[in-house]
């Protein structure tokens, strides 16, 4: 059994529950943290089954109610976790004035809020931690304003230069952990049915090419295992590369506050 955990939100379903399963087949222990139960039951189970050697915990949680962030934090931070991957999230397709308050906010929350405030007591517990991982899942959308879906790619703007601007200070700080992006593009998972408001939505008709969860797990992979900051998918081209930070960054700037 491996004496380490890999968190990973939203992991009931696409690339979340792909992300299981990748890690798991490399000897991961996992806490798997989703709102439906059933789900994380039957994937633990599949997962246990295959991969006998290593421990699953299920946290049913719904992340997008701000008083459950810190509690979930609390109920697992003790354990020895060395990669935590915040992927839940949501998106929304739709012009601005027309958008719907009720489920704008409870994305906003979940994409941006409780991203940060994970994200922030993960590095506060584990930064000086050998070989600690903190992985942001974004979207190309958060480097590129897509048209009918902008209220959710500033969401991921924020993920992205919130991740990246944590990279750098945590590079400079000497920390041991990491934070990293993935930027995925297209990927049929139940994103299009939620944005959409359309359980039949149909990846084919709406993309005609796009990614499978396992393959963006894969990606995943790589970007764990490099030492570069990103892995983005080209939105026109689907293909994956590592990189260093794409935001600019004023590290060395005359004009920034002297403490």
């Amino acid at each position: 059994m491996s004496k380490h955990y890999t968190v990973i939100t939203g992991a009931s379903a696409g690339i979340g529950a792909a992300a299981a399963r990748a890690f798991a087949a490399r000897g991961h222990s996992l806490i798997l943290a989703a709102r439906r139960t059933d789900r994380l039951e039957a994937l633990r189970m599949e997962l246990c089954a295959a991969h006998p050697d290593i421990d699953i915990i299920v946290k049913t949680v719904d992340l997008s109610a701000a008083e459950n962030v810190l509690r979930f934090y609390e109920e697992v931070h003790t354990l020895p976790l060395r990669t935590w991957i915040n992927n839940a999230g949501f998106g929304d397709y739709g012009q601005v004035a027309a958008q719907d308050l009720d489920k704008i906010r409870p994305m906003l929350h979940l994409n941006i809020e409780a991203l940060t405030i994970l994200s922030m007591l993960f590095v506060r517990d584990f930064a000086d931690v050998e070989g600690t991982q903190l992985i942001n899942i974004s979207s190309v959308g958060g480097y590129l304003i897509v048209p009918n879906v902008v209220t959710y790619c500033a969401t991921k703007f924020y993920v992205s230069a919130f991740t990246e601007g944590l990279a750098q200070e945590l590079h400079a700080n000497g920390a041991k952990l990491c934070a990293k992006i993935l930027a995925p593009a297209a990927t049929q998972t139940e994103f299009g049915a939620v944005a959409n408001n359309n359980p039949a939505y149909d990846y084919n008709k709406a993309f005609g090419t796009y990614h499978t969860s396992a393959e963006m797990a894969n990606f995943l992979l790589k970007l764990y295992d490099s030492d570069q900051t990103l892995g983005i998918v080209d939105r026109e081209t689907l293909t994956f590369r590592l990189t260093t930070p794409q935001y600019p960054y004023a590290g060395n700037s005359a004009r920034n506050q002297k403490v």
